[in-house]
């Protein structure tokens, strides 16, 4: 049975150091580093966490309906089997080498250098506010997450979303193994050097979107304002209902659009006849 801490207050270092097999109610820790270093098995319900490192070196913690505030950054790092429902986090660089992680309902105020180099990750119905999330963090399924900042997921492998949005810059720059389903996805430079990505049933609109990528699979996708398009891409194997202002130097695939208005072949070296596009309307070529 787990030892019950209700209405407390905590300040200084490392208040609850190592503390196990807790249920900690109502409570806030203030001004001081470290409350919860190196817990085991605490669920934390309606707690305030004011200030930095809160749940470092962790294992198997619960958080539901509290608040990590502006100073309780690099708040979870190291930290292994962690599950936070309804709660608003205003804190960055909070999770950071961090495994086994699902979040519910929660809203990333500030989520400057926020996930990185994370693993085993889920997320469902989360809203995120900044840049660099997910840098470098592995084995990612996303359910409704909302992300308004640049960078999202530089860097990050087998990843799977679902019913999302992303307005950023430099979306899925540098990843490997992404799967995207009816989502919408506004940003330049999309996916660059990105290796294994599908979008099923997206939206995107991208400035010199979808270029230097190996393995692009498109299926009933829309571009809207995309130009300068799949620019050495290859094995292409892509079907979008829209009109793409242009595409330009594909290396290899096949490339299915309602209609294109230029189609760019001014390399040397790339062959056009490898790459075959279909369209019912080309204004140039």
């Amino acid at each position: 049975m787990k030892k019950t801490i209700n209405e407390q207050y905590f300040e200084g270092e490392r208040p609850l150091f190592k503390e196990h097999d807790a249920a900690i109610t109502d409570t806030t820790f203030g001004e001081g580093e470290s409350p919860l270093k190196e817990a085991r098995d605490i669920d934390l319900t309606d707690v305030v966490f004011k200030w930095k490192y809160p749940l470092w070196y962790a294992k198997n913690v619960k958080v539901e309906d509290s608040i990590f505030e502006t100073m309780s950054r690099s708040g979870i790092w190291y930290t292994d089997n962690i599950e936070i429902k309804n709660s608003a986090l205003q804190a960055p660089k909070l999770f950071r080498r961090a495994s086994q992680i699902k979040l519910e309902n929660v809203h990333f105020a500030d989520a400057e250098e926020t996930m990185w180099s994370c693993k085993d990750i889920n997320l469902k119905n989360v809203q995120v506010n900044g840049n660099y999330f997910g840098m470098n963090s592995e084995n990612i399924y996303a359910d409704n997450i909302n992300v308004v900042g640049n960078y999202v997921f530089d860097g990050a492998k087998n990843v799977e979303v679902h019913n999302s949005t992303f307005v950023s810059k430099d979306a899925f720059w540098n990843c490997e193994n992404v799967t995207i389903y009816d989502s919408k996805i506004s940003g330049e430079y999309l996916a660059w050097n990105t290796k294994n990505i599908t979008l099923v049933n997206c939206t995107i609109e991208s400035d010199q979107g979808l270029c230097y990528i190996d393995n692009l699979k498109m299926v009933n996708c829309k571009a809207l304002r995309t130009d300068l398009a799949f620019e050495y891409c290859s094995n292409i194997d892509a079907e979008i209902t829209t009109n793409v202002m242009s595409i330009k130097n594909p290396i290899s695939g096949t490339i299915k659009v309602a209609s294109v208005n230029n189609i760019i072949f001014d390399d040397p070296e790339i062959d056009p006849d490898k790459t075959n596009i279909e369209t019912k309307k080309l204004a140039a070529k």
